[in-house]
């Protein structure tokens, strides 16, 4: 277990710095593409409307210089809990600014992991990508998170493979623009985290077709 960790560490070490390297040596060329900024995100979804949570300042300097939204959308008949949607765009990472993993901000703020895994997400007409899925609690609560990196038409759950394509984008396109898609619903007393996920996946169905009008291909 011991020598896994250190070799996923020494991978990680690697990436970052060749992230670093070629993205400095690439220049002033670098193409930022044009996005629709996110504050037009759609307020409904799968027919739940949704309330802006704004984001203080201290909140913003640790996210750093992006496009950011977070929306609560509730079910209109009151019968379901609420699902957060929060999305994280960077149009360079040149300046290392890069998605946050809620694997390390959520603990943080006083959640506590007691599982992680993977699945796959889909629409039609696009190949399904992996996400992450955890299960947070804190007290008697929990929470079901769904989260991924997105960019260029691409989904990831990893952060390794998130570098390895922004090395690889940065090469080929000239481009470091990326994102971080995560959604976060309580989860029923009782339910499971398969139950949980069935039940918020109407809302990732919405949400990917639409990604690429905010977040470019």
């Amino acid at each position: 277990m011991k020598t896994s960790v250190t070799v996923r560490f020494a991978i990680a070490a690697i990436l970052i710095v060749l992230t670093a390297f070629l993205l400095q040596a690439r220049g002033r060329t670098e193409i930022v593409p044009s996005h629709l900024p996110l504050a037009g995100f759609p307020a409904q979804l799968a027919g739940w409307n949704s309330t802006e949570i704004v984001l203080d300042e201290g909140t913003l300097a640790v996210l750093g210089q992006g496009d950011f939204l977070e929306r609560v959308y509730r079910d209109p008949n009151g019968k379901l809990p609420y699902v957060d949607i929060f999305l994280a765009y960077f149009p360079s990472q040149r300046t290392r600014e890069t998605p946050h993993s809620p694997q390390h901000c959520l603990p943080g703020s006083g959640w506590n992991p007691v599982e992680n895994t993977r699945v796959r997400l889909s629409w039609p007409g696009h190949a399904p990508f992996p996400a992450n899925r955890y299960v947070i609690t804190k007290g008697s609560q929990r929470r079901l998170v769904l989260y991924w990196f997105w960019a260029h038409d691409r989904g990831v759950a990893s952060e390794y493979w998130a570098k390895y394509y922004l090395v690889r984008d940065a090469i080929r396109m000239n481009r470091s623009d990326g994102s971080l898609v995560r959604l976060v619903t309580p989860m029923i007393p009782g339910e499971t985290p398969e139950a949980a996920q069935q039940r918020i996946l109407p809302f990732s169905s919405a949400v990917l077709p639409i990604l690429d009008n905010y977040i470019p291909r």
